[in-house]
């Protein structure tokens, strides 16, 4: 009998493989801080483009390219202003006081919104140890979408309520968010629905002569236990989970007011850029069109942190 050397194949840190329950996923804001002492939120919502080919000069220290320039893969994506629509007051990591400060006509699309709105210093409660904004994007201004994506986002300021009058009714935009030069990203892969055990796992294919199926495991375990293990690698759903890619560098971002980056004919499953954009280098997980959840790295890198790139010239 030969040694058994896999008994399984497929990561048990992905458990269970199945389809996220929410298109932007949560994220533990207590581990995340921001820069300096500049005030600021600490998530952004984008919606992915695509991927294209930049130059740029390469001022890294001791790097063999310094000073020429070098083309990178980066992807593109759209930015649109965001709104806050409440404000959350936490005590002991438990919601004390959630506020509501708008009810634009736009929310009524994803939620009931209140008709009046009260005032926000009335509703302040009197303890509390932390406050978040629930924020949500506005898409109208993009050519993709009207409905909007709202996810909570913690805030990074010495004091969190002052900051939060400040931004109350008003729109942020990526300017205000643009503090960090790593970012961390998160968002869903792909979906590619019911998939086999070889691409869901990656099994090795069976002789051709193999008479119940050539693309199926073997055995599915032993006589007993009388039953299918989880770790059995079996058929089922492949994509649409929720990823994060970490120590992203922004190697540019803008307005189309300022700089048009559109080609003549828009790109390609998206159409043209309205709004605000960044290039990442590399990839990010999703299709076209996906919402992406940017947040400050939590975890820097020294090789990452130190690069440095001066944006030239995009080859789309």
């Amino acid at each position: 009998m030969p040694k058994l050397s896999n008994p399984h194949h497929g990561s048990l840190q992905f458990w269970p493989r199945k389809r996220a329950e929410k298109i932007l996923p949560s994220v533990n804001w207590s581990a995340i801080s921001g820069k300096d002492k500049t005030p600021s939120i600490l998530g952004f919502i984008a919606y992915k483009v695509g991927m294209a080919s930049v130059v740029v000069k390469d001022s890294t220290e001791h790097s063999m390219t310094k000073g020429k320039k070098i083309v990178l893969p980066v992807t593109i994506l759209e930015a649109p202003n965001m709104k806050v629509f409440s404000v959350r007051f936490y005590k002991y990591r438990s919601v004390v006081k959630d506020v509501i400060v708008s009810n634009d006509k736009e929310l009524k699309r994803k939620l009931r919104t209140p008709k009046e709105i009260k005032p926000f210093e009335a509703q302040i409660p009197k303890d509390y140890d932390d406050i978040r904004v629930l924020v949500y994007s506005l898409p109208k201004s993009t050519s993709i979408k009207k409905t909007p994506d709202l996810i909570e986002v913690a805030i990074h300021a010495e004091n969190k309520l002052e900051f939060v009058k400040t931004i109350i009714n008003k729109e942020l935009s990526l300017k205000d968010f643009m503090h960090f030069d790593l970012v961390d990203v998160r968002g869903l892969t792909i979906g590619k629905g019911l998939v086999g055990t070889v691409k869901r796992f990656g099994i090795s294919l069976k002789q051709h002569k193999t008479e119940k199926g050539v693309r199926r495991p073997g055995s599915l375990g032993p006589w007993h236990p009388a039953r299918v293990t989880f770790v059995t690698p079996m058929a089922g759903q492949l994509g649409m989970f929720t990823r994060v890619h970490y120590n992203l560098k922004i190697i540019s971002h803008g307005s189309i007011s300022e700089k048009d980056i559109n080609p003549n004919q828009g790109f390609e499953h998206y159409g043209k850029i309205k709004s605000n954009y960044l290039f990442i280098k590399g990839s990010v997980q999703g299709p076209s069109k996906r919402q992406i959840l940017l947040s400050p790295s939590f975890r820097p890198t020294k090789s990452a942190f130190k690069k440095k790139y001066e944006f030239q010239e995009l080859m789309v």
